[in-house]
């Protein structure tokens, strides 16, 4: 059996240091720390990580983000935590969204009051896209 890469240094030297709730556990030659292999579960297609990050920017809220992606709203906050990501703050915006297949979509930039004075941005999430706009809120 040969050692997996090391999670933290990626160095391919390592060695057997004992076994923890039945998994072999190891020690990296290199930097020195221990680590078990990889877990079997369930893994996340990078292309979701990024689509969850992306509308987190934009400001859609995690449930809305768990919603349309169909991920778990607590991965998307151990994601932005992973990851690093900080939105910033919108006090005098919000974003609306709409989900369209191609054909909606292309009648919807047919029509150039549609897309005068929008902040907008439009994404592929799956095989349809979705357009995301800011409004300012309006202000009592």
């Amino acid at each position: 059996m040969s050692a997996p890469v090391c999670p933290k240094c990626n160095s391919p030297e390592a060695t057997k240091s004992g076994v923890i709730d039945g998994r072999q556990r190891f020690k990296c030659k290199n930097c020195g720390y221990h680590y078990t292999v990889a877990k079997v579960g369930k893994e996340i297609n990078s292309y979701y990580v990024i689509k969850a990050l992306q509308l987190y920017i934009e400001g859609v809220s995690y449930r809305e983000i768990e919603r349309l992606l169909g991920v778990s709203h607590v991965s998307v906050m151990n994601w932005v935590k992973k990851y690093g990501v900080k939105a910033p703050r919108q006090t005098d915006y919000h974003p609306t969204y709409k989900i369209l297949n191609q054909k909606e979509l292309a009648e919807f930039f047919q029509n150039p009051a549609n897309v005068q004075g929008a902040g907008l941005v439009v994404t592929e999430l799956g095989d349809k896209y979705m357009m995301i706009r800011w409004e300012r809120f309006k202000q009592g």
